[in-house]
This record gives C-alpha cells, sequence and structure tokens, in this order.
C-alpha cells in the first residue's frame, strides 16, 4: 500500500504542467506581454505601452520563471518595437 501511494505522489507533481516557461507560451495569452499595475518600459528606444497591465498574473509568470522580465522593468515579455495605447487584455 505505501509502495502505491509514493509511486502516485511522484507522477501526479510530473503531469502538472508548468504555465509561462518562455515568452512564447506567455504571448499566447498576452500578445503584447504583461507588467505591473503602473510598471514603465525602460528602454533607449521608443517605449512599450501597449501590454497588459496585471500584477497578479505578472507576479505568478515570474514566480515560474524569472528570465521573462530580462530588463527587470516590471514587464515580461514585451516586444522591443511596438509603442502604443495601454489596452485592458484578456490576460489570465
Amino acid at each position: 500500500m505505501a509502495v502505491a501511494i509514493a509511486f502516485l505522489g511522484g507522477t501526479a507533481h510530473a503531469a502538472i504542467p508548468r504555465p509561462f516557461q518562455n515568452c512564447h507560451q506567455l504571448n499566447t495569452k498576452c500578445p503584447h506581454g504583461v507588467g505591473k499595475v503602473g510598471a514603465r518600459d525602460k528602454t533607449t528606444g521608443t517605449s512599450v505601452t501597449n501590454f497588459t497591465r496585471n500584477t497578479y498574473v505578472y507576479l505568478r509568470a515570474m514566480f515560474f520563471n524569472k528570465r521573462l522580465d530580462r530588463a527587470r522593468d516590471g514587464i515580461a515579455c514585451e516586444p522591443v518595437h511596438d509603442g502604443h495605447l495601454a489596452t485592458s487584455g484578456t490576460c489570465r
């Protein structure tokens, strides 16, 4: 009986997929990236302003992969060439 419990515990953990392993996965839900409410893009060119503003989703994504926000500006997976008005977005 103890062997069956240990076996099931190991497979259940491995079967749960980790969300937001890379920017491609995040951008399928949030095409222009996701950032904290009040975040500002740190760039020398045109700033990205059309990312989804959702602190919960940003923190959840960063929990699973800290490298999604390379600039450490509070915006994960933003494209480097956009600079449009912000959208409310449906990223959840």
